[in-house]
């Protein structure tokens, strides 16, 4: 058979394993089954335990003897493999014989310290000296599963009076520091206090949560027994109404039938009243629209006929126009090249000096023709610097002429006796 069993908020247990098994399960806070009579369950506090080690006459670096008292606080560490080390070291064994194991430990490693510093060094500043012992025995309490949360130096004093020899600033230092010790040590036991306090409180409220829990079974019984009374009469009170529902229900089918006649009825007549309607509308609104219909597309296709004829007409119209001016144009040209024909032979039967006369009537003209754009000119004056440029360049323009004219006329200027004599007179 199997058991289970419950581990505190404060508490770890450790399932040792049964029949010679090396396996084992670690609970904190929480719960878990054992076998009954086999497995081996031990408990483990995972509370803050408060350690005062004090070392008396321990000579310092100087040969002082002085007894140092301190306040550490410490606790298992519930990492599983840090809290394996701390069920292999405590174990089966008290809080008292934890607390003793741990207070030697940390007072071996404040006495190796205390021998080499001075008492200025240990009594002026003592947070170094406290980090300082934490520093060296937070290892090896380390691999006992135990983590030092807080350590502190409470008491400096000798039995020479070396101390009260440091002046009043350091006797009252001392002093205050003896203060603080008292009062720390007075604040754990309050707190301890407090945990007691707490302690018996949650074993009242589970006290009381018991008999509560008592009371609200015998409520809830009640409640069950209310319950299937209730549910009883709720059965019959729904087995009338749904037998009702039911008759309601025969009731309404016999009524839905009659108004499914009924309507059956009304859409005859309304069908009837469509059909006849439709009939109306065809005879009152539809043939008429459709004759309308066949009369505006007759219109249509008539005027229609009446625009393609008239474009027709009109096409011919043109065509007939365009024909008469290119007959016309046709005996015009035939009249021009006649006349230029005729104009030529007669050229033919002209000696040179009608055909210079004809070209010295046309000069005039030409002349005329050219010097129009020059016509609105008041003067020109030709720059040079050389008064021969100013002759060079009308005899170049008169060497030009000729050309300009056989362009224009197709007569030759330079075959004209009288006229190579004008240009030219050294020919």
């Amino acid at each position: 058979n199997s058991e289970c069993f419950v581990c505190g908020l404060q508490e770890a247990c450790c399932d040792c394993g049964c029949c010679g098994s090396d396996g084992k399960t670690y609970v904190v806070g929480g719960w878990s089954w054992a076998w009954w009579l086999i497995t081996d369950i031990q408990r483990i506090t995972l509370e803050i335990m408060t350690l005062q080690p004090k070392c008396e006459d321990v000579e310092t670096a100087e040969g002082v003897a002085i007894t140092v008292t301190g306040v550490a606080q410490v606790k298992v560490m519930v990492d599983n493999e840090l809290l394996g080390y701390a069920c292999e070291q405590f174990l089966g064994k008290s809080v008292i014989e934890i607390k003793s194991v741990i207070l030697q430990t940390l007072e071996g490693h404040l006495r190796s310290i205390l021998g080499t510093l001075t008492v200025e060094q240990i009594y002026q500043d003592r947070d170094r000296f406290a980090a300082l012992v934490r520093e060296v025995a937070a290892p090896d309490v380390g691999r006992m599963g135990i983590e030092i949360l807080s350590f502190t130096i409470k008491d400096v004093y000798d039995k020479v009076e070396y101390l009260s020899s440091l002046g009043k600033s350091q006797t009252a230092a001392v002093q205050r520091d003896a203060d603080i010790g008292v009062a720390e040590a007075e604040r754990d036991a309050g707190i301890r206090e407090a945990d007691c306090k707490k302690e018996m409180m949650d074993v009242k409220f589970q006290a009381d949560t018991k008999m509560a829990d008592s009371k609200r079974g015998l409520e809830m019984q009640k409640a069950a027994f209310n319950q299937e009374v209730n549910t009883k009469k709720a059965e019959a009170q729904l087995a009338y109404e749904l037998q009702a529902a039911k008759e309601q229900q025969k009731i309404r089918l016999e009524e839905i039938e009659i108004e499914v006649v009924q309507r059956k009825k009304q859409i005859t007549i309304e069908e009837k009243e469509i059909d006849r309607t439709e009939k109306e509308l065809i005879a009152t609104v539809k043939r008429p629209a459709e004759a309308e219909a066949y009369k505006m597309q007759q219109l249509a296709e008539g005027q229609k006929m009446k625009k393609v004829l008239t474009a027709q007409a009109e096409a011919e119209k043109i065509r007939r126009i365009g024909e008469a001016e290119a007959g016309s144009i046709e005996a015009i040209g035939k009249a021009e090249a006649e006349k230029m024909r005729l104009k030529a032979e007669a050229y033919q039967h002209y000696g040179d000096a009608a055909k210079t006369a004809l070209v010295l009537e046309a000069l005039p003209k030409i002349a005329a023709k050219v010097a129009a754009p020059l016509a609105r000119t008041n003067e020109i004056v030709i720059l040079s610097g050389d008064g021969g440029r100013v002759t060079g360049e009308v005899n170049r323009l008169l060497a030009e002429l000729p050309v300009s004219v056989n362009a224009l006329t197709g007569v030759d200027l330079m075959k004209i006796p009288l006229l190579q004599k004008m240009i030219n007179p050294q020919a």
